[in-house]
């Protein structure tokens, strides 16, 4: 297996036999990533992963290979033929084409003929002996006559053919290489205008795009659409009379029994698994969109060290407005009206808000009402210092009506709540969106209708990723945020947090005193913790305390602190000297951990999403009425999808960069130009006001 694995992912075996080991001894990935980098050869987060998929999917194909075995041998029909062929299978597809013959049956046509007692007439016409005579004797109240028996056993075949898997191999890559996908309304459904595409499509199905089968499985989900796999039957079922039909006498019953179990059993059961392969490609496809966004959408920079004024946009009921602190803590709530006699009061209440708590920066939501917000906070800061950013909403009502949301804005309303998860998640997108189910965040296509145990595990895999890379501070994170550090679970995350409230951490070995953490949990979530003007100054790095014996002897070499300015001067001369390398040798540090110290020295508590651009902050408000072919502007990605990427350009309605519109070449996947939260320059191509499209490039 560990070869199988290695020679799939390029590496080499003993990576794979590594990195398999440390993950069976319960290591978490975060953790083998960064800490044991010399173990593994230096694998990343998507490499150990691929190895531990790799791993598990070969695994429940031996053990779904060994429970055929086991099938078929109490059958008494396992041949040796039989089981090297079971056993030389590479593809689960296989196994169980192996496997169909010997599957356990419900009451068929074939069975019931069987039962019948006219297997003797199907095993002579197979052998091209004359049947008519045995069918003749085998008559009965089931079957009549001699006709009838020859029909019971021309069942048999049909449905030994349709489980031969010479036959099953053969339609199955027919299917693939040349048949079509076609797709029509419903008969009796209602025009639907989301899936009038698909009302006269076709697509062969070795090129249709993943998309594409997503949106027709919704529109069979929802009854509007009906498909099916076209293909020449004609022509497949001479394909299969050639591979399968050796008899003379009674070649024509035998070929009506391979045109019968074709169309009735064979080809069903075979589109079915085409129909279920394009299926998991498009699953998978669409998994991976959203978590590439997802990921790019929680990397995005923080807005650090900033009082917002946060608006839920919104009409009858009013524009909810939550005032936090730098530290994201709740100063006050209030309510303004941008939809009757009192909007043009707005604007001055913003500004009175704005300067009584001393706000600096405006984050809005960008749902129901947002225009009109944008112009009264944009007027509101007209000559100020204070700028305005547009939110992504998106979950925050979900946020709102949670139980930790609850816990952590107990007595607050919770038509508030949302305005203060705006507010936050501008300051810090990361530990904010956290709190939130992932599926409910707008950065994908059609991820409410993938298998979603998948994509629950694919979306874990991204949080865990994002938020261990960018470590969490002991003093001010949440449980949510807590909950995905390597080695601790959502129990462990609570306790940890009141022990903060209740005692407070000087040193990452405080965490020993938390009921729960044991030697093995302290060792995977330690270095991805941060204390911040502690006691230990190394607390503050992404250095594993197992390494700070030799941190300290490269500070005392030489003589300074981390994040001292003359400290790079002085590891270049520890360097020529050989000093570095000796302290390295007698520590035991290899190269890759060698690396991660002097990196975490020089640079003390850096925040990786510090290389991203900033939110974009305005000043002015530009509207649906006055964009124009032609105009120039900047937006940020809010979503990439395959067709392209939509665009918050400052309008109520992002815009869409085409495909065809992000580049002055070909460019086949999108998410190689752009990524959620890029800052880019657009030029608007269409206007569409009626059905409020924009249509933007980026050439």
């Amino acid at each position: 297996m560990e070869q199988q694995i290695a020679q799939i992912l390029g590496v080499q075996r003993r990576q794979v036999v590594v990195t398999l080991g440390l993950l069976d001894d319960g290591n978490t990935v975060p953790f083998i990533a960064r800490y044991r980098k010399e173990a593994t050869g230096n694998l990343d987060e998507v490499q150990i992963r691929n190895v531990q998929e790799h791993a598990e999917r070969i695994r429940a194909l031996e053990s779904r290979r060994g429970t055929i075995l086991e099938s078929i041998r109490e059958q008494g029909a396992l041949t040796p033929e039989l089981e090297r062929a079971l056993r030389d299978a590479a593809e689960l597809t296989t196994l169980e084409d192996l496997y169909a013959p010997h599957r356990p049956r419900r009451q068929t046509r074939a069975t019931r003929a069987i039962d019948a007692g006219l297997e003797p007439v199907a095993v002579a016409i197979e052998n091209d002996d004359d049947p008519w005579p045995l069918a003749r004797k085998l008559t009965s109240a089931q079957y009549p006559s001699a006709e009838d028996v020859i029909g019971g056993a021309r069942d048999i075949i049909a449905e030994s053919i349709a489980s031969d898997p010479r036959a099953r191999g053969s339609v199955r890559e027919t299917l693939r290489k040349h048949g079509k996908l076609t797709v029509k309304k419903r008969r009796g459904a209602d025009v639907d205008p989301n899936f009038e595409t698909y009302y006269d499509f076709a697509s062969p199905v070795s090129r249709i795009r993943p998309h594409q089968v997503l949106a027709i499985r919704r529109g069979e989900n929802e009854k509007a659409l009906s498909a099916s796999v076209a293909v020449d039957d004609e022509r497949t079922v001479r394909e299969l009379d050639r591979m399968l039909n050796e008899t003379r006498r009674n070649r024509s019953l035998v070929r009506d029994a391979i045109e019968d179990g074709y169309g009735r059993l064979l080809k069903p059961a075979v589109e079915r698994d085409v129909r279920a392969e394009l299926d998991e490609v498009a699953d998978q496809h669409a998994i991976d969109v959203f978590s590439l966004n997802l990921e790019n959408l929680l990397m995005q920079a923080p807005l650090i060290e900033h009082r917002v004024l946060a608006i839920d946009p919104g009409y009858r009921t009013g524009c909810k407005i939550a005032a936090v602190d730098e530290h994201g803590d709740v100063l006050a709530t209030d309510v303004i009206y941008i939809h009757d006699g009192r909007s043009a009061d707005a604007p001055t209440k913003i500004r009175a808000l704005v300067e009584r708590h001393q706000s600096d920066v405006i984050a809005i939501g960008n749902g129901t009402g947002s225009t009109e917000t944008q112009e009264a906070a944009a007027a509101a800061i007209a000559g100020t210092d204070v700028r305005y950013a547009v939110v992504d909403e998106a979950g925050a009502s979900v946020y709102s009506a949670s139980d930790v949301a609850r816990e952590e804005l107990p007595g607050m309303d919770v038509s508030f709540r949302g305005a203060v998860s705006i507010a936050r998640r501008l300051q810090d997108p990361l530990a904010e969106l956290v709190k939130i189910d992932p599926r409910s965040i707008g950065v994908g296509m059609y991820q409410h209708d993938v298998d979603q145990t998948r994509l629950h595990k694919a979306v874990e895999a991204v949080v865990v990723d994002a938020v261990n890379r960018v470590g969490v501070e002991l003093s001010s994170a949440s449980p949510s945020l807590l909950t995905y550090v390597s080695g601790i679970g959502p129990t462990l995350a609570e306790r940890i947090v009141e022990f903060q409230r209740e005692h407070g951490f000087q040193t990452r070995s405080d965490l020993h005193e938390v009921k729960g953490v044991g030697a093995r949990a302290f060792e995977q979530c330690a270095g991805f913790l941060r204390i911040r003007d502690g006691v230990e100054p190394l607390d503050a790095t992404a250095i594993h305390p197992e390494s700070y014996p030799g941190a300290r002897a490269i500070l005392r070499a030489a003589g300074t602190a981390p994040g001292d300015a003359e400290l790079a001067r002085k590891l270049d001369a520890l360097r020529e000297s050989g000093e570095l390398d000796a302290i390295a040798q007698k520590h035991d540090l290899g190269q890759f951990t060698l690396a991660d110290i002097l990196d975490g020295l020089l640079r003390p508590g850096r925040d990786p999403r510090g290389d991203v651009p900033a939110p974009e902050l305005r000043t002015d408000r530009l509207t649906m009425d006055a964009l124009r072919e032609g105009m120039k502007l900047t937006g940020t990605v809010r979503n990439v999808v395959d067709f392209g990427a939509f665009v918050d350009i400052g309008v109520k309605q992002d815009g869409l960069v085409h495909l065809s519109q992000m580049a002055d070449r070909f460019v086949k996947n999108p998410h190689d130009i752009v990524a959620v939260g890029d800052r880019v320059e657009v030029t608007v191509v269409t206007v569409d006001r009626k059905r409020n499209r924009i249509g933007l490039s980026m050439k």
